[in-house]
C-alpha cells in the first residue's frame, strides 16, 4: 500500500508517526497500555481531544471517560495519560466537601449573625472579620454544591458556563480572604505596635478597604475570562481552575504574576505585622516584670496568678494563624508551580486534594478570628449557647468572684483557730 505526500501531512498520520519514533527510541519493552496512552498524548497534540478520547477508548484507560464532550476542549493534554480514578475516591471527596460545606456554610453564617445583631461587636476592626465570615461563606455556598454533583458523576457535568463561574468565585473570595486577614493583621499591628501613633480606623475607612479588597480580587480572577490563562477542569475532573499545564508561557506567566498579588505580597504583609507585634508585646511584658520586682510585688495586672503569659499566648495566635494560611494555601500553589515546571509528577488525585485543601481555609477561619474573640463567645453564648465550647470569660470572672468570699471565709476561720 502506498502512503501519498499529501497522506503524509494528514495529522493523524503526525500524531502516530510521532508515537513510533519515541518508542523506537526508548530502550527495553514497551507495554500496549504505554504506547495507547502516548498515541493519545500526540493524538490530542496533533489533532484534538476528541480523536485522543476515541484512541484512549482502545484501553479503557482514561480519566477523561466520562467527560462531556463540550468540556473536551479545555481539558489539558497532560490529563489522558492518566486512568479512571478508583469511583471509591470520587465518593469520599464527596463526602468530604459536603461535611466541609456545611462546617463552612454554617459556621461563617453564625459568625456573620452574631457580630452584626451584637451592639458590642460592631465596631470598625470587626468590619473586617464580618467581610472574612461573608467571604468565606460565598466560596463554600458557590465551590461545594457543584463540586459534589460532580464527584457524584464521577466528572465535570455542569458545563462550561458552570466551570468558569465557579473558578471565578473561587478566586475572587480566595483573594479578598487573604488580603481580608492582611487587613486584619495590619489593624492589630497599628494598635498594639503603634498604638496612639496610630491613625484609628473608622467604619468608613474600614468599609473604603473591604471594597477595594473586593474589586482587587474581582479584577484577578476576571483576567483568565479575557483571555489571561483560562478556568478549565482539573486533576479527577471535578473541579474548575486555572490552566497550570498548559505550554503556552503567556498563559503559565499569569500565575507566576498572580503569586505575588495574591500569596507573597499578602504572606510577608501578616509575618512583619505579627513579628512586630509578638515583639513588642514581649517588650511591654519585660518591662511589666521589671518595674513588678522593684515595687516588689509578684504581678502589676489584678487577678494574674502565674498563668500564660500575654506574649506566649499572643505568639501561639500568630504562629496558629500564619500556619494554618500556609496549610490551606500552599499545597495548591505548588501544585500550580509543579504544573508549570515539572508537569510529569502532577496526578489527578494529588491535585484534587490540593484543591479541597485550599477550600478548607473557608471552614478554620471563623475559629481562629471570631471565636478567639471574648465578646464574640458572650454573644454566642447569649444567641446560641449550643455552639460554644467551654465556659466564657464572663462565667469565669463570676465563678472566680463567687470562690473569692468561700477562699477568704476559710482563711479568717484558720486565723481563728491559730489564735
Amino acid at each position: 500500500m502506498c502512503i501519498c505526500p499529501q497522506e503524509m501531512d494528514h495529522p493523524i498520520v503526525s500524531a502516530v508517526n510521532a508515537t513510533a519514533e519515541l518508542f523506537v527510541s526508548t530502550p527495553g519493552p514497551v507495554s500496549s497500555t504505554s504506547m495507547v496512552t502516548t498515541a493519545a498524548v500526540h493524538a490530542a497534540s496533533f489533532v484534538g481531544p476528541q480523536f485522543a478520547k476515541q484512541v484512549m477508548r482502545f484501553s479503557n484507560q482514561t480519566v477523561l471517560d466520562n467527560v462531556p464532550p463540550e468540556m473536551l476542549s479545555r481539558v489539558g493534554v497532560h490529563w489522558y495519560q492518566f486512568p479512571p480514578l478508583w469511583p471509591v475516591w470520587h465518593k469520599i471527596l464527596g463526602l468530604f466537601m459536603i461535611i466541609l460545606g456545611l462546617i463552612g456554610f454554617c459556621g461563617n453564617a453564625v459568625v456573620v449573625y452574631i457580630f452584626i445583631l451584637t451592639p458590642g461587636l460592631r465596631t470598625p476592626s470587626n468590619i473586617y472579620v464580618i467581610n472574612l465570615a461573608f467571604t468565606d461563606f460565598i466560596m463554600m455556598l458557590a465551590m461545594s454544591p457543584p463540586m459534589v454533583i460532580n464527584c457524584w458523576y464521577e466528572t465535570w457535568y455542569l458545563g462550561p458556563l458552570m466551570c468558569d463561574l465557579t473558578a471565578y468565585v473561587g478566586s475572587v473570595c480566595g483573594g479578598s480572604a487573604i488580603w481580608t486577614m492582611t487587613a486584619i493583621a495590619n489593624d492589630r499591628y497599628n494598635v498594639i505596635v503603634k498604638g496612639m501613633n496610630a491613625k484609628p480606623l473608622t467604619i468608613p475607612r474600614a468599609i473604603i478597604t473591604v471594597v477595594i479588597i473586593w474589586c482587587h480580587g474581582a479584577i484577578w480572577a476576571s483576567l483568565p475570562l479575557l483571555g489571561w490563562n483560562r478556568y478549565v477542569p482539573e486533576g479527577n475532573m471535578t473541579s474548575c481552575g486555572t490552566d497550570y499545564v498548559n505550554d503556552d508561557w503567556v498563559n503559565n506567566s499569569y500565575i507566576l504574576v498572580y503569586s505575588i498579588f495574591v500569596y507573597y505580597t499578602p504572606l510577608s504583609i501578616i509575618v512583619y505585622s505579627y513579628w512586630h507585634i509578638v515583639s513588642a508585646v514581649a517588650a511591654h511584658e519585660k518591662n511589666m516584670r521589671e518595674q513588678a520586682k522593684k515595687m516588689n510585688v509578684a504581678s502589676l495586672r489584678a487577678g494574674d496568678s502565674g498563668g500564660v503569659s500575654a506574649e506566649a499566648k499572643l505568639a501561639k495566635v500568630a504562629m496558629t494563624t500564619i500556619s494554618l494560611w500556609f496549610m490551606a494555601w500552599t499545597p495548591y500553589l505548588l501544585t500550580n508551580y509543579v504544573g508549570i515546571f515539572a508537569r510529569k509528577h502532577i496526578t489527578p488525585l494529588a491535585t484534587i486534594w490540593a484543591s479541597v485543601c485550599a477550600k478548607t481555609n473557608a471552614c478554620y477561619n471563623p475559629i481562629v478570628y471570631a471565636f478567639s474573640h471574648p465578646k464574640y463567645r458572650a454573644g454566642l453564648h447569649a444567641r446560641c449557647p449550643f455552639f460554644v465550647c467551654g465556659e466564657t470569660d464572663e462565667q469565669k470572672a463570676a465563678k472566680q468572684k463567687a470562690a473569692a468570699p468561700a477562699a477568704e471565709a476559710g482563711s479568717t476561720h484558720t486565723a481563728d483557730g491559730k489564735a
